[in-house]
């Protein structure tokens, strides 16, 4: 193993004992190892991380987030090695990407990427994806969180999900409603006729019987984006995978303000329900629609008179 092998095990091992789960980083880290290692590289500078994170052919915005997983790494080892070069914010040239704009999908968009699931090769592929989606648009739920789901993780009794090791190592348990419980049911019992010997207690099967894999997850949602005809609102507003999550948060504050309900007071109890550690990363939702704003500012305003 190289000494930056060794480096990101440490580094790694020191930010999830705070909390931090670094999935993604952790493997893309490993492909930093691996081309440095082919080079023979054993000092992590500007120059190198350029070369790997533009490496791939890709958008620039996937360049810049393979360099910024580099540049968090740089910045710790940095305090261990002084020949460490941590790279500039601007090393790509250009400021970084604003964050993308939700894509909010209607009720009707979410039927019919459920819908395109039916497309899919395998029966157990087709059913599972189909639950997939419609958990993620009636609970909010992380992707890697309802991926993570175990059959024990599901309180028949009680209506909720037991969501464990979440982002920031939280835990807690997510209430469903009645259709959605009734709609799991359906899937387990399905589930099991087709697969009666999965080799994991994953909730969620892949068509081979194992848990499901975020990567193949987000590939294959791009395919039933497609199947289903759904086209990107702007350049910075695509369909996505996590924006299921943004649909559900703005769809439940839209109902609150429609029912004059006290946002405000209510926020804490969405934030925990989607596991936000702090409500800050709540209140982003806010600003995130069009809709909700409307809805926000005809309360603040009331009802406007009609000229006559």
């Amino acid at each position: 193993m190289s000494e930056l092998s060794v480096s990101v095990a440490d580094y790694l091992r020191v930010r999830r004992a705070l909390g931090v789960r670094l999935e993604r980083a952790e493997k893309l880290l490993g492909q930093f190892c691996e081309f440095c290692a082919e080079g023979g590289v054993n000092t992590l500078t500007t120059e190198v991380a350029l070369a790997w994170a533009t490496l791939p052919a890709g958008s620039k915005y996937w360049h810049a987030q393979r360099l910024s997983v580099v540049r968090s790494f740089a910045r710790w080892l940095a305090a261990h090695d002084p020949a460490t070069e941590v790279p500039p914010p601007d090393a790509l040239g250009s400021a970084p990407t604003p964050r993308a704009t939700p894509f909010l999908y209607t009720d009707a968009e979410i039927a019919v990427l459920m819908g395109a699931a039916d497309r899919l090769r395998y029966p157990i592929s087709r059913l599972t994806y189909r639950t997939l989606v419609g958990l993620l648009a009636t609970t909010g739920m992380r992707v890697g969180e309802a991926i993570r789901l175990d059959r024990d993780d599901i309180d028949w009794v009680r209506g909720c999900l037991r969501i464990e090791r979440s982002k920031f190592g939280k835990s807690r348990d997510v209430v469903i409603h009645p259709t959605t419980l009734e709609a799991l049911s359906d899937y387990a019992s399905r589930r099991d006729a087709l697969l009666p010997r999965p080799r994991d207690p994953s909730f969620l099967l892949s068509s081979a019987g194992t848990r499901l894999i975020y990567c193949n997850v987000s590939s294959l949602f791009h395919r039933l984006v497609a199947w289903a005809g759904l086209r990107p609102r702007s350049s910075r507003c695509r369909p996505r995978l996590h924006d299921l999550r943004h649909a559900f948060a703005v769809r439940t504050l839209v109902e609150w303000h429609t029912a004059g309900v006290d946002v405000e007071a209510r926020l804490p109890a969405l934030s925990t329900y989607l596991g936000h550690v702090d409500p800050k990363s709540t209140y982003w939702y806010l600003s995130a629609s069009p809709e909700l704003l409307g809805s926000a500012l005809q309360r603040v305003e009331g009802p406007r008179e009609v000229d006559s």
